[in-house]
């Protein structure tokens, strides 16, 4: 399951509409890319920071899992997604691990990215995503 690099971070916000000026002028650079993924309830907001990348996720429905994260948690850090060349083979064998998996196959996610899910309570607390194109 070798990671090749912090793909993204994942940022959990109320408003896009809010959060990009903030954090434009706080990593100097402009939101690149937004997105809906309408089967995760989402719509994103992309910045790059060379080969890392910061994703704001703004709920788009009361029941999403971002809402219901914001409702519990607060705004802040949602997950951390770490690129990997063989998804599929990861999930199995961090499954293998003894990590419970939240995706046990590969699902679309925002840029055209294939994601799946690692639970918190098996990462120390951290919801982790692992991603590939």
């Amino acid at each position: 399951m070798k990671p090749t690099h912090i793909e993204h971070l994942g940022i959990a916000v109320k408003s896009l509409d809010e959060a990009i000026p903030v954090w434009e002028k706080m990593l100097g650079t402009k939101c690149y890319s937004i997105e809906e993924v309408t089967e995760q309830k989402v719509k994103t907001a992309f910045f790059k920071i060379g080969q890392t990348k910061i994703e704001l996720l703004e709920a788009t429905a009361e029941d999403s899992p971002i809402a219901k994260f914001i409702e519990n948690k607060g705004t802040g850090v949602h997950h951390v997604a770490l690129a990997v060349e063989d998804l599929q083979g990861s999930l199995n064998e961090a499954a293998e691990l003894g990590i419970q998996l939240i995706d046990k196959t590969p699902r679309k996610g925002a840029e055209g990215l294939n994601i799946g899910f690692l639970h918190p309570k098996s990462t120390g607390g951290v919801l982790t995503e692992l991603c590939s194109e």
